[in-house]
């Protein structure tokens, strides 16, 4: 493989400090708004790239930060997730949208099973078999888990003001979510909340209910208003503040 092809096709996972002290397991799943040549951006405008249906504004340098401050594991997305989102179930409308926000994505629609099965094969399943196979040997260690995954979302989502901070979403890991709240609550001028401005769902989300809820690991999704990631500043101030806010050890087991 040529220098350029794997520039243009990189591999599906980065992984980060796989071998990390901390208990806490960070995942980023729309780190990347890279698209290969041969997609010709899906038939958009390159500026369509550079929003938030493309990828996640910030939160892979979030990731890699708090990969640092708290030595802790990271895998974080090769591909935009408008070619295929890793925290959508495969199948469903967002895995491979044909509409994201108010933006048609032309590139998407009548695509056959064959380019379906194509995309899941290079991009969805090389970064759930990684992450998979770590909380694997983690187990096998006898070592304790938590699951961070770092997102980012729209000051405005069609037309409507969103007033949050931050949020952290969860379903079975209500103690984790409620400890971090806390923590963020410090300080008072933030306005942070548990469960938005999303809501985890079986039929939307992947990452926490797999690779959480399912094995009984405390999983929570942290999402970042992207107007406070917009600078290296905003960027290293909320990496500060979670790795202040993620409690030292694990609070909960999960049923």
């Amino acid at each position: 493989m040529t220098a350029q092809t794997e520039k243009d096709w990189p591999v599906a996972v980065e992984a980060l400090n796989e071998h990390g002290h901390s208990d806490i397991v960070l995942l980023c799943e729309h780190a990347s708004n890279h698209m290969p040549a041969e997609y010709r951006q899906l038939g958009l405008d390159a500026s369509h790239l550079q929003r938030h249906i493309a990828w996640d504004i910030g939160a892979a340098e979030v990731t890699r930060l708090l990969s640092r401050r708290l030595d802790a594991p990271a895998f974080l997305s090769g591909y935009s997730r408008l070619l295929i989102d890793l925290n959508r179930p495969l199948g469903t409308p967002g895995s491979i949208p044909v509409l994201s926000e108010d933006t048609g994505i032309p590139g998407n629609v009548g695509i056959d099973a064959a380019e379906r099965d194509r995309r899941a094969k290079v991009m969805f399943s090389p970064f759930h078999d990684r992450v998979a196979a770590h909380l694997d040997r983690r187990v096998a260690e006898g070592r304790p888990t938590r699951i961070v995954t770092i997102h980012s979302f729209t000051p405005v989502f069609l037309g409507v003001a969103r007033p949050w901070h931050a949020g952290v979403l969860h379903e079975h890991a209500a103690g984790l979510a409620e400890a971090i709240l806390s923590g963020l609550r410090a300080d008072a001028a933030l306005n942070v909340a548990a469960n938005v401005p999303y809501v985890i769902s079986r039929d939307a989300d992947y990452a926490v209910p797999i690779h959480g809820d399912d094995r009984g690991i405390p999983a929570v999704l942290i999402e970042i208003r992207q107007d406070l990631l917009a600078n290296r500043a905003g960027i290293e101030e909320w990496a500060d503040r979670l790795a202040a806010a993620l409690p030292a050890h694990e609070t909960e087991t999960v049923s």
